[in-house]
């Protein structure tokens, strides 16, 4: 099959929805070639989890998505708050769990964007528009029949599901994006550690023109609906006629779909609400369960899980698509590094040594948030602890990893801190400040998505060390220098100077991987700055 493949592509990446579609967003940036098959005849039709944090955020906006994705989002622009409440109409017992994302904008102080609320419905054909527009090969209605591995690739089979025709597909490297019940997690017969299942709903999609009018001035993320009997969680779809009411459903209890009918529905959503006789008009029903589960392994091989393949959390904080969005950003830039011959194959390895400790600590986070906010349905366990823990922007923004692709850090940190800080560590995401690079106003975080960035001072040797390096060993390296004297290629747009911000003496410099990760700091001068360098990018890279 090797010789005779149908299709020759260095990755294939299985599954479309949003982080299959993310992980083809960010191949493409790469110029990596690849070809996505998604079974479901398009993108998803059901305005499923909406909350993009603002680390994805800052993904989507190197990667250029960004204002396509605010456009799509426009309908709920402005949408902030989680409340908790016994009806909509009894305004006295309204609950503010969450009344801002961001109530003291500490958050602009630590990135270039803010969240963004943008149903997967919307989101979806941003990204595929997008990665197609660089090239990507996407296919919907194409399902992945089966496939096996040897040392040097992968070999698949790939059903048209509309034309029957089957064609083989040979890769370098599978990324299965393909969810939450995996066929090819499940092939490669990976467990899952975690407390499993911890409460199902059904989804309920409805019109109703009153509805906004009950709700006045009031505005909300999501509503949680405490009435005994009826409770539930309500949330705008677009703010006017189109909403989403999450109902509890006990299979444990005998309970089946076939129970929610329309007629009990709409009682339901009536009784929830505090209005009877309120419009609603049913449009679909959705089952999902909430589970928190982690594969204990990331990779095999050549196969790689991302997204829910890799871990399912509780949907509360929207923790899980953007924890499986940040995965697909870890793993594109290093099977790029891979491909172009820059890195060792090895490097793969830190894909799995750096995102699994994340998955474990925000799933837990994940299941406390639902238990914290009473999320209507689950019942948490009698042993779950930990009181509130690090809050969304913590959890979202400031992790790090213990091991990986980088040279220092601190063993034993935990991978979510108390509280929101960026201080550059190695292992953690780079610290943001606003610079102007000619006419241009940039974050430092705008320079980080295709390559290396190595940042330093004027009148420092870093920068020719760079170039130096980045020939002798035909790595993607770029090098700037910040300051205001003349000939800096950065100025500082007001604020702290940028050594503060970075931590470093004016003779250091800041190594950047691709992602936006520390892979190494030289808090001060070095005796030879091209063979640290040198030595540094051979061991992030795993290079022999």
């Amino acid at each position: 099959m090797e010789d005779n493949a149908d299709v020759r592509v260095p990755v294939l990446v299985v599954g479309g929805s949003l982080v299959g579609l993310s992980t083809s967003l960010f191949l493409s940036r790469h110029g990596v070639r690849h070809l996505l098959v998604e079974k479901h005849s398009g993108t998803s039709p059901h305005p499923r989890g909406r909350g993009i944090n603002a680390r994805t955020m800052e993904l989507y906006r190197t990667a250029g998505a960004e204002h396509a994705i605010r456009r799509a989002a426009s309908v709920l622009e402005g949408i902030q708050g989680i409340l908790q409440a016994r009806s909509l109409t009894d305004t006295a017992d309204h609950n503010w769990l969450i009344k801002s994302i961001d109530p003291s904008g500490a958050l602009a102080r630590f990135s270039p964007t803010q969240w963004c609320l943008c149903s997967q419905n919307n989101i979806e054909p941003v990204l595929a528009e997008q990665s197609r527009a660089q090239g990507a090969d996407i296919r919907f209605g194409n399902e992945l029949m089966s496939f096996d591995q040897d040392p040097t690739g992968v070999n698949a089979v790939v059903k048209d599901r509309t034309t029957g025709q089957h064609i083989t597909v040979r890769a370098d490297f599978l990324i299965a994006a393909d969810g939450p019940r995996s066929p090819v997690r499940e092939q490669l017969r990976i467990p899952q550690t975690g407390n499993g299942e911890l409460f199902h709903n059904v989804s309920v999609t409805f019109r109703s023109e009153r509805l906004v009018k009950v709700l006045g001035d009031l505005r909300f993320i999501v509503c949680y609906l405490m009435r005994p009997g009826a409770d539930g969680a309500l949330l705008p779809v677009d703010n006017d006629t189109q909403w989403v009411f999450h109902a509890p459903w006990h299979p444990d209890q005998g309970e089946t779909l076939e129970d929610f009918t329309d007629e009990r529905c709409v009682d339901q959503i009536r009784e929830a609400v505090g209005v009877p006789d309120l419009d609603v008009e049913i449009g679909g029903k959705a089952p999902w369960h909430a589970a928190e589960r982690v594969a204990e392994r990331y990779a095999s091989g050549r196969v790689f899980l991302a997204g829910d393949a890799a871990h399912e959390m509780s949907p509360t904080g929207a923790f899980g698509s953007n924890t499986g969005i940040q995965d697909a950003h870890n793993l594109a830039w290093k099977i790029a590094a891979v491909l172009d011959g820059s890195a060792g194959i090895e490097l793969l390895d830190t894909y799995q040594a750096e995102r699994l400790p994340v998955a474990r600590a925000t799933s837990e986070r994940a299941s406390a948030r639902s238990a914290e906010h009473s999320h209507p349905g689950y019942a948490p366990p009698p042993t779950m602890g930990g009181g509130p823990g690090s809050g969304v922007l913590t959890t979202a923004m400031a992790y790090c990893y213990p091991q990986g692709a980088f040279v220092g850090g601190t063993p034993g940190r935990p991978v979510i801190p108390e509280t929101l800080q960026s201080m550059g560590d190695t292992g953690t995401r780079a610290p943001h400040m606003w610079l102007t690079r000619g006419s241009e106003r940039i974050s430092t975080l705008d320079l980080y998505e295709r390559s290396f960035v190595l940042l330093s001072g004027s009148g420092t040797p870093w920068r020719a060390a760079a170039e130096q390096v980045a020939r002798e060993l035909r790595v993607r390296l770029e090098a700037y220098t910040i300051g205001s004297a003349p000939g800096a290629d950065l100025v500082p747009a007001g604020g702290a100077p940028w050594t503060e911000v970075h931590r470093l003496a004016a003779d250091g410099a800041v190594l950047v991987r691709p992602d936006g990760f520390v892979a190494w700091r030289a808090e001060g001068a070095v005796a030879d700055p091209a063979a640290a360098l040198r030595e540094v990018l051979s061991t992030v890279l795993r290079r022999a």
